[in-house]
């Protein structure tokens, strides 16, 4: 986690990032990124080659999402009172 108590960015090692940028993706941001994949993926009318692609982007992009989710969870069990 960073000093201002947010989640700490994933890191650029996730499967078939675009490195650095991806690394710098908010969660929101990949989120939004993300929806607009499946949309296309949804709609069709693309070629098997840009399907693959948006497919393997779209994973790229959930992967980034569970890192935020996950460094968000654990900040929060960090934080919790314990019993």
């Amino acid at each position: 986690m960073t000093p201002d108590s947010s989640p700490e960015a994933p890191s650029a090692k996730t499967p078939k990032s675009g490195g650095k940028a991806d690394a710098k993706l908010s969660y929101e941001g990949a989120r939004d990124e993300l929806t607009d994949v499946v949309s296309k993926l949804e709609a069709g009318g693309t070629t098997l080659e840009e399907s693959i692609s948006l497919w393997e982007r779209g994973e790229v992009l959930a992967a980034i999402c569970q890192e935020w989710l996950d460094g968000a969870r654990a900040k929060l069990e960090s934080i919790k009172p314990t019993p």
